[in-house]
């Protein structure tokens, strides 16, 4: 396996709740805080428990993750030929009790599984809207990355 360290540019910000006895506020990303640079789209990503989705790489979008609903296990590798964090990998468990936001940018690969013991919901705010021709996977068990879910 990698060596387990923050890789560059990946950021990882607590995220504020503001419970009562209604429920709770979770607050996600504001267009003043330094890791908002532009919209492109925002979308939901279920995961059921158990299931493993990875792995994926973006060529030029920024993505910035949070889960307000149950819990995943999210993985991120970097291959990058000149960053300073090439070889390393990242393994961040983030949803509803350790409410975090996290800013993926482009090249690095990531994928994410359901720890929880019912579906997680990832909210994902990307820089770019999806375009299918700047996105590449691989299979979960590919062992290009060396991680065992």
């Amino acid at each position: 396996m990698g060596k387990e360290q923050i890789i560059e540019g990946v950021i990882v910000q607590e995220l504020k709740q503001i419970p009562d006895e209604r429920g709770r506020i979770m607050h996600m990303l504001r267009i003043d805080n330094p890791l908002f640079e532009k919209f492109g789209e925002v979308y939901f990503s279920e995961i059921l428990p158990g299931v493993v989705k990875a792995w994926k790489r973006h060529k030029k979008m920024t993505q910035i993750f949070a889960v307000p609903i149950g819990k995943i296990k999210l993985v991120i590798y970097d291959d990058r030929e000149n960053s300073i964090s090439k070889g390393n990998l990242t393994v961040l468990e983030i949803g509803r009790d350790n409410y975090q936001l996290v800013k993926i940018p482009p090249r690095l690969w990531y994928g994410f599984k359901c720890i929880s013991e019912h579906p997680a919901l990832l909210a994902n705010c990307t820089d770019l809207p999806h375009d299918p021709n700047e996105v590449e996977d691989r299979d979960p068990h590919d062992s290009y990355v060396l991680y065992q879910w």
